[in-house]
């Protein structure tokens, strides 16, 4: 038991902030991506859809894509596979399991992670696109598979555009993206 716990001591130290010009290129790609699924959801108030346009996943995506743009976690095949992949079977559990909430909740995230790993789409924000699918209200179950379209794969292709652009303004050779598409 004394063994368990000493594996939790600190190996290390915290790394260093990191330096300005990335702070704010990350700021940058953030709010720009963020901006512009935001604008979209704004244009379609009018039906259910703009409503949840904006899915809180969407936040975790952004960071990983500007603020860690070399990251395995933050490629396009990643964003991409790992955020419509887990937004389909957080909508299958649902509907096989909607009786069983809590049942569902665990099941659409460890599935997800599971798939992600076998298809090598792992993108973390997976996990909560999938969550969403299951505690998203009645807007969201309403989607259906629609969910896995419209927001999550209409919104994770503008953010990646914006991270094209926005990553690939940098004169940082560091902050190339992507470093791979598939």
């Amino acid at each position: 038991m004394r063994f368990y716990f000493t594996r939790m001591r600190s190996k290390d130290i915290c790394p260093p902030r990191q330096p300005f010009k990335k702070i704010v290129w990350s700021w940058v790609g953030a709010f720009c991506g963020i901006y512009l699924v935001a604008s979209l959801a704004f244009y379609f108030t009018i039906s259910p859809i703009g409503s949840m346009f904006v899915i809180g996943s969407f936040g975790a995506s952004a960071v990983l894509v500007y603020g860690a743009p070399l990251a395995e976690f933050s490629q396009p095949r990643n964003l991409i596979g790992g955020s419509v992949l887990s937004a389909l079977i957080g909508v299958a559990v649902y509907q096989i399991f909607m009786s069983y909430m809590v049942l569902a909740c665990a099941l659409s995230v460890s599935i997800s992670i599971a798939l992600m790993y076998l298809t090598r789409t792992l993108h973390p924000p997976g996990g909560a696109t999938a969550l969403i699918a299951v505690i998203g209200g009645e807007n969201v179950h309403q989607l259906g598979f629609l969910y896995a379209l419209m927001p999550v794969f209409i919104g994770t292709i503008l953010l990646l555009l914006v991270a094209l652009v926005v990553n690939n303004l940098s004169t940082d050779p560091k902050r190339h993206y992507p470093v791979y598409w598939i």
